[in-house]
């Protein structure tokens, strides 16, 4: 008997964790944060209590009250016995919070399996930011004390495409996707009931949409008893222009710019990367990063199949904040980021107050002060080249963020192309998969889904869902 469980990523977009059950065998598939969920009940002055320890997200819902799943410090804060982990696996399909955040609290002893790219991306969040009770995914302290526990690292397993793997009877085969950030990959399960598959986030209008391609012939290959599948863009049936619009939208804009260039977008999407630094080249300027996000070049440079430059490379330039002091002082920042403060291609934003012309910055709603220190010039120009706003609190940041623009007399310009397949793109995959059934998650529209496969399950949250062998 094969079961699955769906307790988040339910009629809503994001935070997916899903169960798997197969005979004795138990795999979580992934294992994220609920940004709608928890913003219900929390915000940025109202947070969840680390002193807590669980307490406050097990009442409010955001991680589900099972037993054998989460860390022994944690169980122990809550007035729990320590529980043997009963889970064999996680199933990590990418790096972004709402499909690898929570794995912050679960046992040390479960393996948790990602692609290689997945777990750099992993390693220099990390090292970038500071220790955070909700983003403790590689290694962690037990609590209460964290000064003087040790460092206890979590077992990772990596993978590339195609390199099948066991977890306990089940056979896993990783298989890449493109999405808005590298090292994505859905599934294939092999159970005793068929192949469970599950589509993690996708589209077909990036720049490698051969590697969705590759799942989906793969995938069908497989007859799938069961596709778990996104559906972000469900109802959006119109066909997405991509990188290539995006490219085309932003080129001749920077190209009529004649002081700064601020280009606004997730610096783990490495597409719009290699778009904002192709752009800058025509137009005989370098970029310039945050640095936080020097650090992700730190790591991904490694990758020779991302092809992006080292932090220290003489086309970058990197911009740090002004902080503590506000003399740009060596002590005003973190042993980490001194690595990169002493190299010659670190620039602060008064020493490019007369290179504007120079540069496109790679900076954001996050880096307005520095933007500001920089004094944009007339004719100045802020490419929002991010995800459109999705909730109240995106909507009142980029009202904002437009405030700010106005006030420094930048002219605006929006072009996106989404990390979510439109909602054609969707039915066609299905269509060409042709699974038995189809249970849509990552959507606030299960029921667009109906008509897609002979049985479509809209799920809630905790309801064990059998999974059937197909009739011969």
């Amino acid at each position: 008997m094969v079961n699955l469980t769906f307790y988040g990523g339910v009629n809503e977009i994001g935070g997916n964790k899903i169960l798997l059950e197969d005979k004795d065998t138990k795999i979580l598939i992934d294992f994220g944060m609920s940004y709608g969920h928890k913003a219900i009940f929390f915000d940025d002055f109202l947070r969840p209590r680390t002193s807590g320890g669980l307490s406050d997200f097990l009442r409010c819902g955001l991680v589900p009250d099972l037993n054998g799943v989460y860390r022994e410090d944690l169980l122990l804060s809550i007035g729990r016995e320590r529980a043997d982990p009963n889970i064999d696996g996680v199933l990590l399909s990418h790096a972004h919070l709402d499909h690898a955040a929570y794995i912050s609290f679960l046992h040390e002893k479960i393996p948790v399996y990602c692609g290689e790219t997945c777990k750099m991306i992993l390693e220099a969040l990390q090292e970038a930011g500071s220790r955070d009770f909700e983003t403790e995914i590689l290694s962690f302290k037990a609590r209460p004390d964290t000064r003087k526990n040790p460092e206890i690292q979590r077992k990772f397993e990596t993978f590339r495409t195609g390199k099948s793997f066991m977890i306990g009877n089940c056979e896993i085969t990783p298989v890449h996707v493109d999405h808005s950030i590298p090292g994505d990959y859905a599934f294939l399960i092999r159970t005793s009931e068929g192949t469970v598959a599950y589509t993690s986030d996708l589209r077909t209008h990036g720049s490698r949409p051969d590697m969705t391609e590759d799942f989906i012939q793969v995938a069908t290959k497989s007859e799938p008893v069961a596709l778990i599948s996104e559906g972000t863009r469900i109802n959006e049936m119109k066909p997405d222009a991509g990188e290539v619009g995006v490219r085309d939208g932003c080129a001749s804009a920077v190209e009529n710019a004649e002081g700064l260039v601020v280009a606004d977008f997730n610096f783990k999407d490495v597409d719009r990367f290699h778009t904002f630094e192709s752009i800058a080249k025509e137009n005989d300027r370098k970029l310039a990063v945050s640095l936080k996000d020097a650090f992700f070049l730190k790591y991904l440079s490694s990758d020779p199949q991302l092809g992006l430059p080292k932090p220290d490379s003489s086309d970058i330039i990197v911009v740090p904040p002004r902080v503590k002091t506000g003399q740009y002082l060596e002590s005003d920042y973190t042993v980490a980021e001194r690595q990169f403060i002493s190299n010659a291609n670190c620039m602060r934003a008064d020493e490019l107050l007369k290179r504007q012309d120079e540069i496109v910055a790679c900076l954001g709603y996050f880096e307005m002060n520095t933007i500001a220190d920089m004094k944009p010039s007339h004719g100045s120009l802020y490419v929002y080249s991010s995800s459109e706003a999705f909730n109240e609190e995106m909507v009142l940041d980029h009202k904002r963020l437009r405030r700010w623009t106005d006030f420094l007399h930048m002219r605006y310009c929006e072009s996106h192309a989404s990390g979510h397949a439109s909602g054609m793109d969707i039915m066609q995959m299905i269509k060409r998969i042709k699974p038995e059934t189809v249970f849509p998650i990552h959507t606030e529209s299960p029921g667009s889904f109906e008509g897609t496969a002979k049985t479509v399950v809209r799920v809630e949250t905790g309801i064990q869902y059998p999974v059937s062998r197909k009739p011969t």
